[in-house]
This record gives C-alpha cells, structure tokens and sequence, in this order.
C-alpha cells in the first residue's frame, strides 16, 4: 500500500477530514520532538510543544494552500509555536555552566561510554550556549537534516542567507566547545 503524501494529506485535513491529522501527528512528532527538545532540553515541554504544534495546525489549516512542502510549513508552525511559547514564559533558554559541571560528575573512573557522554552532554551544552537563532538553525540543519532551501523557507530568508547563517553557527559552536574543553 503506498502511502499517501503529507500534502495530501494536509489538504484533506484543510477540506474537513480531520482524522487525517492523526497519521501527520505520527509521521512528525518525533522529528518535531527532536526539535523542541533541541532547543530547550526539557522533554515535556518538548511534548506539550508537539501537541500545541499540532493544535495551532489545525487551527489555521484553511491557511494550508498546498503549493509548498507540508513539512516546511509544519516548522514554520512549530518555530512560532516555540517562540510564543518563551515570549508569553520568558523562561531562561540557557542552564548555567555549574549547573551543566554537576551533570558531568566528578566520577573519577570513566569508561569509554562515560567519556562518549561527556563529550556528547559537552556538545549539547555548547548548542545550549549558543544564542537562540544560531541554536535553532543548527538544529533545522544538522539534526532534522533539513536543506538549506527549506531553511531559508522557515526562516523567511534566503538559501544563502541560511548557508551563511549555519557557517557562522558552527564557528560559533566550534569555539564554544573548544572553550568547555579547556574548562573541564
């Protein structure tokens, strides 16, 4: 059985047929958990941002015009989402470096597995240093693997503006780690 395709899909959910929503919910709420938790590290907010994702689809779905891809307007409603979300909250993005020290451990005997998880949890509090723009392009990019072209979509800028965006993100990030490390 082929499966249909999100547009379709979408468009059936814009004409009335909401129980296709279901199946987009399935196909997406991981990526768009990936997302959400990429940003803010706290799995349920992460969860009730998937959901709110979703509602606020389903409320603006006669917006829904057909003529792009479903998933790039699925994370211009899910960027929204996340930026009403801390606007309305002001919640603190960033966890203090002490705080992030306390996860690592003063565990002397690390295994290989550890020292994996620490350079991974170092990594994650790199992302997490960063500011909130190069964060989420950095997230769009590497972790949902999305084009440059989609990102400029999103984003409301162009390709290349996104290509420079991600450059500048990763040099950042690059001398983010690098200073963790001399930390540690």
């Amino acid at each position: 059985m082929e499966a249909i395709a999100d547009n379709a899909l979408m468009e059936k959910v814009r004409d009335g047929d909401l129980d296709r929503l279901g199946l987009l919910f399935e196909r997406y709420k991981r990526p768009l958990y990936g997302f959400f938790y990429g940003m803010n590290r706290d799995q349920e907010l992460s969860e009730d941002l998937v959901q709110n994702t979703f509602l606020r689809i389903l409320k603006y779905r006669h917006l829904f015009r057909g003529d792009g891809d479903f998933k790039t307007w699925m994370f211009h409603i899910a960027r929204n989402v996340s930026h009403d979300h801390f606007r309305k909250n002001k919640i603190k993005l960033k966890e203090s470096v002490e705080k992030w020290q306390e996860r690592l451990g003063h565990d002397e005997n690390r295994s290989t597995e550890m020292q994996s998880m620490e350079e991974h949890d170092m990594l994650s509090l790199a992302m997490d240093k960063l500011p909130f723009e190069k964060r989420e392009v950095l997230l769009l990019s590497k972790y949902q693997e999305k084009k440059y072209k989609e990102i400029g979509e999103i984003l409301g800028c162009s390709e290349g503006t996104v290509k420079v965006k991600v450059f500048r993100a990763m040099e950042e990030l690059r001398i983010v780690y690098k200073q963790l490390e001399k930390m540690m």
